[in-house]
């Protein structure tokens, strides 16, 4: 007789992305900006040290710095680690190292690409040089990488001490907008394989602790309270209440891709029969009626594989007692 193969573990490509935006003190400012203009600027902290890039507070006092300085635009190589395989987006699409160099006239190290022909190339104390962007917009990526130099060769200068600078150039960056990736493969593992094997059934399935006899929806694999594992197999919902909520006012866009209209509800939602409330998003009412203890069902996607969002059942409200223990 021969043994079941154990179900097929999920895998699948997971990419998290999205722009940040910040807003730039006049430190920072100052700084960005001096790379638009092909000067490195640091700051000079109450014992006297430059620290590149430069900071706001003192780390070690919490003094507010505001003393800039300018430092060279030469330096020297703390240390590397070498990048053989570039991904996408990163500073070049060649092999090259991730570098934390030490700028001539600074006492800390900036971390930037190095363009070297290979990791033989590369050692602790080379000495490098900025390779600007040909194209500069107030950003650290004018600094289009660091490259090898001969110090003191040809129309080089010698090593800078740094000297004072007042920060103001014209038309200073006030904020910058930096896309912000996270791309992965992901594995749910056996549990929440079969959390969503059963979704596209539009079933709700979860796993009951042997020890404490809790339901966790999503199954986690094992019960965070009794470290044990959690094989038993329980269907729960689909309907359930609302434990508590908060409204939007953030752009997004719903599982099809779709623009949701702002402001919109964003819940815990403990499913009939389970002792963890999952996270939904509420349809099919006005934002301000959503309210704690709102019974709601899931109503799913096309294709049937997840539930888009919850609306309301049109059950009367749970009681408070009935759901006070999963807030």
């Amino acid at each position: 007789m021969t043994a079941a193969s154990p179900p097929e573990v999920l895998r699948a490509p997971l990419v998290v992305e999205f722009p940040f935006t910040r807003s730039l003190g006049p430190v920072q400012s100052a700084f960005l900006t001096g790379l638009r203009e092909r000067v490195v600027l640091g700051v000079k902290t109450s014992d006297g040290r430059v620290m590149v890039p430069p900071v706001e507070y003192d780390p070690v006092t919490a003094e507010e710095l505001r003393e800039l300085v300018e430092v060279a635009p030469t330096g020297t190589v703390t240390t590397f680690a070498w990048n053989g395989h570039p991904r996408p987006n990163q500073p070049l699409g060649t092999p090259f190292a991730w570098v934390l160099v030490r700028l001539d006239g600074a006492d800390t190290a900036l971390l930037h690409a190095l363009d070297a022909p290979g990791p033989d190339a590369v050692r602790t104390g080379m000495r490098v040089r900025v390779r600007w962007a040909a194209e500069r917009t107030g950003a650290i990526t004018d600094i289009a990488c660091f490259e090898p130099y001969a110090p003191h060769g040809p129309g080089e200068p010698a090593a800078a001490t740094p000297a004072p600078h007042d920060g103001v150039f014209p038309e200073p960056v006030a904020g910058i907008v930096a896309p912000a990736r996270l791309d992965y493969t992901y594995s749910p593992g056996r549990a929440q394989t079969a959390y969503l094997g059963a979704l596209a059934e539009h079933r709700t399935v979860g796993e009951r602790c042997p020890s404490c006899h809790k339901v966790y929806v999503p199954p986690r694999g094992a019960c965070p309270t009794c470290g044990v594992a959690t094989t038993d197999r329980v269907e729960v919902g689909p309907r359930g209440t609302v434990t508590t909520f908060c409204i939007v006012n953030i752009k997004a866009r719903n599982t099809m891709n779709d623009a949701v209209e702002v402001p919109y509800v964003y819940a815990h939602i403990a499913l009939d029969g389970a002792d963890l409330a999952l996270h939904g998003r509420i349809g099919g009412i006005p934002y301000d009626q959503v309210r704690m203890g709102l019974r709601v069902e899931p109503v799913w996607t096309e294709g049937g594989r997840y539930p888009g969002h919850y609306r309301p059942t049109g059950e009367p409200d749970a009681d408070y007692e009935a759901y006070k223990e999963l807030l």
